[in-house]
């Protein structure tokens, strides 16, 4: 019985270390961002993004995107299951809101989105 049970328990750990590759937790995964670049006259003080049919959400921008600088965007991890392809938009300090434009995050993730001219 006992060698019956460890070989139970043998052949348990080689199929869980073959399929722990597969099974890596959230943080141990490719992360998912973008690049944005301000190529304004004005600081972009929010970011938002959405999906058809769907309501605004904000990334935090610790402070802002400044006139002529580029900063990676990183996706929350619950936010990995959502499409690819999605509205963004950028709100500037001096009050105006750039046009939604649709984007796909799921390619071309080191070419920056660029907002201004």
């Amino acid at each position: 019985m006992l060698s019956s049970l460890r070989r139970h328990f043998i052949g348990c750990a080689v199929f869980a270390s073959a399929i722990a590759p597969s099974l890596a937790s959230p943080a141990q995964a490719a992360e998912w961002y973008f690049y944005v670049e301000n190529n304004s006259g004005s600081s972009i003080t929010r970011l938002e993004v959405k999906e058809q049919g769907g309501n605004w959400k904000r990334f935090n921008l610790n402070g802002g995107i400044k006139p002529g600088r580029q900063a990676r965007v990183d996706w929350a991890a619950s936010e990995n299951n959502g499409d690819c392809k999605q509205f963004i938009r950028a709100t500037f300090a001096n009050g105006s809101t750039s046009s939604p434009a649709m984007f796909d995050f799921c390619n071309n993730l080191d070419t920056p989105i660029v907002f201004g001219n």
